[in-house]
């Protein structure tokens, strides 16, 4: 199979549960790399929240971050597309978001920006530790996010929402995706990701695939959550973990093993490398 781009998940599928790169599927990324193939990060994460073990692969060059809101050259600083929530937009959603349960932050600029009431108390909105942790080191404190859009006055990448109750987590869910401007997705039990209509990583794959000339066919993505189904759908190849949205995995070419299990390395040497 002459699979020339790979666009990888991060949590539940490149990483394991402890948000970690094992050794099997570390050692399959750079066997795909010494082959020429491109190895793309493809997350809700803004750039800056990819993992330096991830990052610092030699030859991890090009990310598709917040879900398909900007794909860039991490090596040269250079956005080689962007699809981002305009001002008015986002000020709507946070004014909504505003009336929920839930805690929420708007990514603005490549950073995620967080109320302190909801950083110091991530524990009521059901953020497991490693996530809670993760958005501890990628979240900026501010007095008021939606102060914060205002006076950025620019599109923003998109709004994460947390949520310690699943039934509000669920009416919000059908009140947002009511909007034909957005595209919800979720990368979390528990969270909403609100993008840009045009915004999702399958439109980041064929983009980032275009800009480096390579057909789509030659595409491969791995994922596990409902963000990731653009991408399953639109590459050559789709991927799905085993233990992935079920949803998911019934639209995906291959199901592989769960992230736990080095699912991403094994189902690279029996498409990829074995070819």
């Amino acid at each position: 199979m002459n699979i020339k781009l790979i666009a990888l998940d991060l949590d539940g599928t490149l990483l394991d549960s402890k948000k970690r790169l094992s050794p099997a599927n570390e050692a399959a990324l750079r066997a795909c790399i010494d082959r020429g193939i491109h190895i793309v990060p493809a997350t809700g994460r803004l750039a800056g929240g990819i993992p330096e073990f991830v990052r610092n692969i030699p030859g991890v060059r090009y990310a598709i971050t917040a879900n398909g809101g900007r794909v860039v050259d991490m090596q040269e600083g250079i956005e080689i597309s962007a699809a981002l929530m305009p001002v008015k937009l986002a000020l709507e959603i946070l004014e909504f978001a505003k009336t929920t349960k839930s805690a929420y932050d708007p990514y603005v600029n490549g950073k995620g920006a967080m109320e302190a009431r909801f950083l110091e108390h991530l524990e009521d909105y059901g953020l497991e530790p490693g996530i809670h942790d993760l958005v501890l080191k990628t979240r900026s404190p501010v007095p008021d996010s939606i102060e914060h859009v205002k006076q950025w006055n620019k599109p923003i990448e998109k709004i994460n929402m947390f949520f310690g109750d699943l039934e509000e987590r669920a009416r919000v869910k059908k009140v947002l995706e009511q909007n034909p401007e957005l595209a919800v997705s979720s990368s979390l039990y528990n969270n909403l990701e609100i993008n840009a209509a045009d915004a999702t990583k399958g439109n980041g794959i064929l983009k980032l695939a275009s800009y480096l000339g390579i057909p789509a066919e030659q595409t491969m993505a791995f994922g596990d959550g409902s963000n990731d189904l653009s991408m399953i759908i639109k590459a050559g190849i789709g991927v799905a973990m085993d233990n992935g949205d079920e949803y998911l995995k019934k639209c995906a070419d291959y199901i592989t093993r769960s992230n736990d299990q080095d699912g991403v390395a094994d189902a690279i040497k029996k498409l990829v490398l074995s070819a």
